[in-house]
């Protein structure tokens, strides 16, 4: 997986929150001296959906098709009336 698919994993799972499991242990020593498990504890929390991290994922990964449109060069934006008058063209083939 790569590094940018890992970061928006974390992001997405903290923009919609999550549970993780929490463990307390504690230990003692025994009549040798060894420490020994002595209580453990696992508790289950819950981390409410974060505000800034669902703006990064918005701003990031999820532009609008007008955000996209507007950031295009002129270049670009002539290649790109180009290719879909053409797939038009070929629909209008198609039907006749």
């Amino acid at each position: 997986m790569k590094e940018e698919d890992k970061i928006k994993k974390a992001l997405l799972k903290k923009a919609l929150g999550y549970s993780a499991d929490e463990v307390t242990e504690e230990y003692s020593c025994d009549a040798n001296g060894d420490l020994i498990l002595s209580k453990k504890k696992v508790t289950k929390k819950h981390f409410s959906p974060d505000i800034s991290a669902v703006k990064v994922l918005l701003d990031k990964y999820y532009k609008t098709y007008e955000d996209e449109v507007l950031a295009m060069s002129d270049e670009k934006l002539l290649n790109e009336r180009n290719a879909l008058q053409q797939l038009l063209k070929e629909d209008d083939d198609g039907d006749k």
